[in-house]
């Protein structure tokens, strides 16, 4: 399939919108129209970016940027908790049909769906779950130097803290579609960012997250 995709990366993501446009409209707004095997591994990813909000924000209120929100799913699990009182959250995904889904289910003046490959708007905390998978068997170092520069655009946007999960290279059976990272390569990536970065390997998925946090 690698040989049938573009080598510009705009026109690649507009294929990889066009793949979960139809995946959404097929499955409706749950955790297989986003190309997740299960809810329960959806949501623990989730609750782990959730979980780097630090001590003193948990009665918040802050805002959160969400890079490829898909229906709205982190919205879901942040809207009741203390820390989004008076708070705000924003929702980014490059798919339309996606962020009309999540505009169709969430009716809450804190939340705002934008399609938009990028974050246009600063936030305390940016977590991205998931974004990164779905290659579609692009070059890898293409689709690697992509994430990067998309890691620097939104550490820009981000006034605390950055979250992002990856599937791990380590993982022996690997799907043609799905990107699996060097987890090194992204570590030495996270620290030219910033020198407090975290990685979080202790939970059953194959699969890492890194947190980058401001000095």
């Amino acid at each position: 399939m690698a040989r049938d995709l573009p080598n510009d990366i705009s026109q690649l993501l507009e294929f990889v919108s066009r793949v979960y446009t139809y995946r959404i409209n097929e499955c409706g707004p749950v955790a297989n129209g986003v190309f997740w095997k299960d809810s329960d591994g959806q949501i623990l990813r989730l609750e782990l970016l959730l979980q780097t909000v630090a001590q003193e924000d948990l009665n918040g209120p802050i805002t959160i940027n969400d890079l490829g929100c898909g229906y709205g799913a982190l919205f879901d699990l942040v809207k009741n908790e203390p820390m989004m009182r008076g708070g705000r959250y924003i929702g980014y995904d490059i798919s339309p049909e996606m962020v009309a889904a999540a505009k169709t289910r969430c009716n809450d003046a804190r939340a705002t769906f934008i399609v938009s490959p990028v974050a246009t708007e600063v936030a305390d905390y940016s977590f991205v779950s998931g974004t990164y998978n779905m290659s579609m068997g692009a070059n890898a170092a293409l689709w690697t130097h992509y994430i990067k520069t998309s890691l620097d655009m939104l550490w820009k946007k981000t006034a605390k803290t950055m979250a992002f999960n990856l599937l791990d290279s380590a993982e022996p059976h690997k799907l043609d579609d799905l990107f699996y990272a060097d987890r090194r390569t992204f570590l030495e990536h996270a620290l030219t960012l910033s020198p407090e970065v975290e990685i979080i390997d202790d939970y059953p998925l194959n699969e890492f997250t890194i947190v980058i946090r401001r000095s």
